[in-house]
């Protein structure tokens, strides 16, 4: 069993960054690939960002591309979504997932954290 936690949250101005890190309460021999979703009041739950266990690999939703960056620290359980360029439509909760691939497909993600809000005003 894997338990995510997500920090970083919080209220933030349009144009402006945060930073959410997500830590994995003990390590597995188990090599977890990481993804970031977040769900909007509302809507469905949508892919942000995943990345494989060696970091060399990631995937970013489109609406993400080039404001967003994902980054993992094996040595310390924790991943990282660097947000840039926020925008009043990122507003969501935030939820890391660890899974078996780096997917976009929230069903290949078998543990998931409770997620960190995110506010974005105009």
């Amino acid at each position: 069993q894997v338990q995510l936690v997500e920090s970083g949250g919080g209220l933030v101005q349009a144009g402006g960054s945060l930073r959410l890190s997500c830590e994995a309460s003990a390590r597995t021999d188990r090599r977890y690939a990481m993804g970031w979703f977040r769900q909007a009041p509302g809507k469905e739950r949508e892919f942000v960002a995943a990345i494989n266990w060696g970091g060399g690999i990631t995937y970013f939703a489109d609406s993400v591309k080039g404001r967003f960056t994902i980054s993992r620290d094996n040595a310390k359980n924790t991943v990282y979504l660097q947000m840039n360029g926020l925008k009043p439509e990122d507003t969501a909760v935030y939820l890391c997932a660890a899974g078996r691939a780096a997917a976009m497909n929230a069903d290949l993600y078998d543990y998931w954290g409770q997620g960190t809000q995110v506010t974005v005003s105009s």
